[in-house]
């Protein structure tokens, strides 16, 4: 694992404490490799403002994090239930044209997904990620990653994610990923349990492909479009890891970039935010994740081969056979919760 990824504890409090002594910084909340370094370089290089990047694995994780007022968090990237969840709590700065000018670059789709407090950043599916050089028929259904080939046990990552971990399961049961009730939790906790002898780690690929020992032993997982790019570079292997997205649909995610309403640097974090959101630098962004872009202007910057590339912008199809994340009730939180915490015992 990369000695830059931090999780909750005594790092990442010296982290916040240290971050907060320099007034010309600020702290990004964000998934690991998750936005172009260079442009964080340039924006230090016209502002003097250096960005502090602190690693999430998980959404749960970064929700722990985001909710507590002594984080030290100015900008942190977010899903949509969080950006409008937080945003009504009043935990990120309500966002329009008049404090952040470039979302004038993105369409109503896109902002009304973002609850108007955070800007859309990037989007794509769910699916599943294998290595092309042991998994050499491509796994078009979830079943490949839930009723896996004997070969496949222990060689699969997977969620401990309330909302993620149980994406597979529900959508390879054709059901609503946002089910709240107690009869399809149950199903998928079945499928779950099936699955879980073939589980080698219920963390984030990302974050597991970094471990020495674990690393190689991952042949399949679950994941977001784009990360098969990210792995691909962390094992320094291009093209060995590969993307499909099931025949029974997924997830149609969209992440939000949110300023923290008790930022101590708000007017510099939101300059931030708007540099990120420019046509030319969203769209520098979008080409070096190879993910695609919400802003409007940036698509119109891309190239026509990059536009219809089917592996960054799925067909409308696809997308039909997809669903939206939506807000779930507590207690389906603490089902799926306690579910994600037995699975350790039919491994």
């Amino acid at each position: 694992m990369s000695s830059r990824l931090l999780f909750f504890g005594t790092a990442l409090l010296s982290l916040f404490i240290s971050s907060a002594a320099r007034a010309e910084s600020l702290n990004l909340l964000i998934w690991e490799s998750y936005i172009d370094e260079n442009l964080l370089k340039r924006f230090t290089a016209e502002t003097g403002v250096a960005i502090n990047q602190i690693y999430y694995d998980s959404g749960d994780k970064r929700d722990e994090v985001l909710a507590d007022p002594g984080s030290n968090v100015d900008v942190a990237l977010v899903g949509e239930t969080t950006a409008s969840l937080f945003g009504r709590r009043g935990v990120l700065e309500a966002l329009n044209e008049s404090n952040l000018p470039v979302l004038k670059n993105y369409e109503t789709r896109w902002r009304t997904r973002c609850a108007d407090y955070a800007m859309p950043y990037l989007w794509g599916t769910m699916g599943i990620l294998y290595r092309s050089d042991i998994v050499v028929e491509e796994p078009s259904s979830w079943h490949a990653l839930m009723t896996p080939a004997p070969y496949l046990r222990k060689h699969i990552a997977m969620f401990d994610d309330h909302n993620e971990a149980f994406i597979a399961p529900l959508a390879m049961l054709g059901k609503s990923i946002n089910a709240n009730d107690q009869p399809t939790l149950k199903l998928a906790f079945e499928a779950m349990k099936e699955q879980a002898p073939s589980v080698l780690t219920y963390d984030y690929i990302i974050t597991s492909i970094q471990h020495d020992e674990i690393g190689p032993e991952l042949y399949m997982a679950v994941g977001y479009s784009g990360d098969q790019h990210v792995l691909n570079e962390k094992v320094g292997k291009p093209g060995l890891w590969r993307y499909s997205l099931p025949r029974e649909g997924s997830l149609f995610w969209l992440d939000c970039m949110a300023v923290s309403a008790a930022s101590p640097r708000k007017d510099l974090a939101l300059k931030f935010v708007n540099f990120i959101g420019s046509a030319e630098n969203a769209k520098q962004n979008a080409m070096t994740l190879r993910m695609p872009t919400t802003n409007s202007a940036a698509y119109a910057l891309l190239p026509v081969a990059i536009r219809n590339n089917r592996e960054i912008y799925p067909d409308e199809a696809a997308l039909d056979r997809s669903q939206r994340q939506q807000d779930l009730t507590p207690e389906s939180i603490q089902i799926r919760r306690r579910i994600i915490s037995s699975l350790v015992h039919f491994q």
